[in-house]
């Protein structure tokens, strides 16, 4: 009798994948079953995810790993980007759509919020960078967009959970991103809420990964397939589901996970939340194995998205392949500070690039037809450099030599990026899979399923991950 299937949503903030594990001759087979194009839409003067849209896509996803898999779904779980939530009316609905953390509604609320407690005080009790895109400064910002503070949220892939279980949680991995998880009870820090005069009330309770949160409810139980599927919470932060993906050991390995974000980190069993590392630029949140992902926050491939969406509005498309391969032979004008807050912020992106290279001091690029590749460049020239800056402080905050990379996400297709970065830092680079996500989502789910309701081990998780990535 054919194992049971499983099914892995990833959520992203260029596009949303439901991915289907089968077992084809007694060894897995993933395969990307749908993909919904996603990214925030204006709405009057804020930014907001268009969750009904998501929400209607996964369902059709769901419903065609339903058809492609007639032994049965096993189990679902969900990862996604961290920090946007939910809020939640007394029967459950959503309150409005949910912010998206570009949007500048936080910039007043981080001021506030740093006046009440130190930016390194918090950094301290809680690990995570005090960025202004947390979910503490989003929820101390509701009340100026006319949201009752006091409504019940939850994190944007948990809600995805909550919609297909009815079961609302925070897993431990997503929440260490709010800003809100005390480093050393490992549960929210009721101080903080209190400082901040944020209702602890309204949080989620947290649970672990590879919390099986109970059977499938709603209008997909009917289908013959998920009949006695389970909802699982893996690591439901996309990053600490990535590197759960990773089979090797890290014990001396840095990590790049290169998407709309970039990561520049590595795995560490103590915290690191000293003045230094706080002024670098690290944050600290938690790993599927209970261990901690020490790492920087870096803005990347948005800056390029951005810019390639302007410019097809202009008629000017380009593949991002014809792109890369153009701009290996072009050159650049100068290096971008990545972490820019104009390079953070959407719209009119190839002006934002030219403002922060005549800031620096560089030539700017006129944005003509041609000129493309030389933005490219550019882009990925300076994130080359970002990357070996984060690197050398991160060898320094951990006091410790780290001797090759492991390159995961969708940036691993971009060659010319890959060997940037082998210039930049010096270190080898190791390409691991480009949906490292999808295959530490399905590895949590899997050591969940033999776990039979019992804490799931970290051995567990490897163990599977290697086994994914040997076959698929």
């Amino acid at each position: 009798m054919q194992q049971p299937a499983r099914v892995a949503i990833d959520l992203g903030a260029e596009s949303c994948r439901v991915s289907l594990l089968r077992w084809e001759g007694g060894s897995p087979a993933i395969r990307l079953i749908h993909r919904i194009p996603n990214g925030p839409v204006h709405r009057g003067n804020s930014l907001h995810w268009p969750i009904e849209s998501i929400l209607a896509g996964l369902e059709e996803g769901l419903r065609m790993a339903a058809a492609a898999a007639p032994e049965g779904i096993a189990s679902i779980a969900v990862d996604s980007w961290s920090v946007d939530y939910m809020r939640l009316a007394p029967d459950g609905s959503l309150l409005r759509a949910p912010f998206c953390y570009r949007d500048e509604r936080t910039v007043a609320t981080k001021a506030a919020a740093d006046a009440l407690i130190p930016p390194l005080a918090l950094y301290q009790r809680t690990g995570t960078l005090p960025h202004r895109i947390n979910t503490v400064y989003q929820l101390l910002a509701d009340p100026e967009a006319n949201v009752d503070a006091n409504a019940p949220w939850v994190m944007f892939p948990e809600y995805v959970l909550y919609w297909l279980s009815g079961c609302r949680v925070a897993e431990y991995t997503n929440a260490t991103h709010t800003g809100l998880v005390n480093l050393k009870t490992r549960n929210w820090d009721s101080d903080v809420f209190g400082q901040l005069g944020l209702p602890i009330e309204a949080a989620p309770p947290l649970v672990s990964t590879g919390t099986v949160l109970g059977p499938l409810r709603g209008p997909l139980k009917q289908l013959e397939a998920f009949a006695k599927t389970q909802v699982i919470a893996p690591a439901t932060h996309d990053t600490a589901a990535a590197i759960a993906g990773i089979p090797s050991e890290m014990t001396s390995t840095a990590y790049i996970s290169s998407g709309t974000w970039s990561l520049v980190g590595a795995v560490t069993a103590v915290p690191v939340t000293t003045r230094n590392a706080l002024d670098a630029g690290h944050t600290n949140i938690g790993a599927a194995d209970g261990n901690l992902l020490f790492h920087s926050l870096i803005n990347s491939m948005w800056v390029l998205k951005q810019c390639m969406d302007g410019w097809a509005a202009k008629g000017r498309g380009w593949r991002i392949e014809a792109l890369v391969q153009e701009a290996a032979v072009r050159s650049t004008t100068g290096v971008l500070d990545m972490d820019a807050e104009a390079l953070m912020l959407d719209s009119e992106m190839p002006r934002r690039i030219n403002a922060e290279l005549a800031r620096l001091g560089f030539d700017t690029i006129p944005d003509v037809a041609g000129n493309e590749p030389v933005f490219a460049r550019t882009i990925f020239e300076s994130l080359a450099v970002r990357y070996a800056a984060a690197l050398a402080n991160l060898e320094k905050m951990l006091g410790r030599k780290l001797d090759r990379i492991h390159m995961i996400g969708g940036a691993t297709r971009n060659k010319l990026l890959v060997g940037l970065t082998e210039q930049r830092t010096g270190l080898p680079v190791e390409i691991g899979q480009g949906e490292s996500s999808t295959v530490g989502n399905l590895a949590v789910q899997l050591a969940a399923g033999e776990s039979d309701g019992g804490a799931v081990t970290p051995a567990a998780i490897r163990r599977w991950a290697k086994l994914l990535c040997e076959h698929c």
